[in-house]
């Protein structure tokens, strides 16, 4: 059988890949070089065509693989595929014109895990990381209100509940009331941010804890909340995407 025709550059930029891939750390051009007997020059060439199509991303300390091998990949997080989770985003984005995003609860801690905005709809100020700030983000309290009461309580008596701003509930029994009541939605009303409000929704799935929200200026809070039935539908497309399907909220 005749051997199959090779494009070298093609052949090249697959084996930086895996030099990426399979690295613990950034790996710099010169150390792919080195490591896949590649001309420097070349590599350099490679490597931008790489991170232009997010098949890599280029960090101070060097080269890792970007967010493109994910979505191609299908890669799942806390029984999530983030591949249709993001598809799902970029809609509710476009539709409510609001910068929309995903957290997960993994292992204990609730992360963000994926943002879709633009500059016409930009993310919030991200000035506080979710294990200090879960309480005062409408995506926190929607993780938090679907969590069984022990848990819940466990995470809010091991969380510090910071002050962010004016508007931020740090009473802790003034919180797991306002968590206990059912609702469709949570809500942050300046309470991470002064001058943004977030709603979002719990994503409906049987065994997956995760949440979806948009942001806006406080000025367009009412007119994004008459319209969350948008947000309610991306969550169960969100939760249709997992292994486990949706259930009923």
């Amino acid at each position: 059988m005749a051997e199959p025709t090779m494009i070298h550059s093609v052949v090249r930029a697959l084996r930086l890949l895996d030099e990426v891939a399979e690295s613990d750390v950034p790996v710099t051009a010169k150390q792919l070089a080195s490591r896949t007997g590649t001309p420097l020059p070349t590599v350099y060439h490679l490597l931008r065509t790489l991170v232009h199509e997010d098949y890599l991303a280029r960090t101070a300390e060097g080269y890792v693989i970007g967010d493109h091998v994910d979505r191609l990949r299908g890669t799942k997080v806390g029984g999530l595929r983030t591949d249709r989770a993001h598809e799902i985003l970029s809609g509710l984005h476009a539709d409510l014109g609001a910068a929309a995003y995903l957290s997960v609860l993994v292992d204990g801690e609730i992360q963000l895990r994926d943002i879709v905005d633009s500059p016409t709809a930009p993310r919030a100020d991200l000035w506080v990381g979710f294990h200090d700030a879960a309480h005062a983000t409408a995506l926190g309290k929607a993780v938090l209100s679907v969590l069984p009461d022990d848990a819940r309580r466990d995470y809010i008596e091991s969380h510090s509940l910071e002050d962010l701003t004016p508007r931020t509930l740090t009473d802790r029994r003034a919180l797991l009331r306002q968590l206990g009541t059912q609702s469709r939605f949570r809500l942050d009303r300046e309470e991470y941010s002064l001058g943004t409000v977030c709603i979002a929704a719990p994503v409906p799935s049987a065994r997956t804890v995760a949440a979806v929200a948009v942001s806006v200026p406080a000025h367009r809070g009412a007119d994004v909340l008459a319209r969350a039935a948008r947000l309610t539908r991306a969550a169960t497309l969100i939760a249709l995407s997992t292994d486990e399907g949706a259930i009923t909220i």
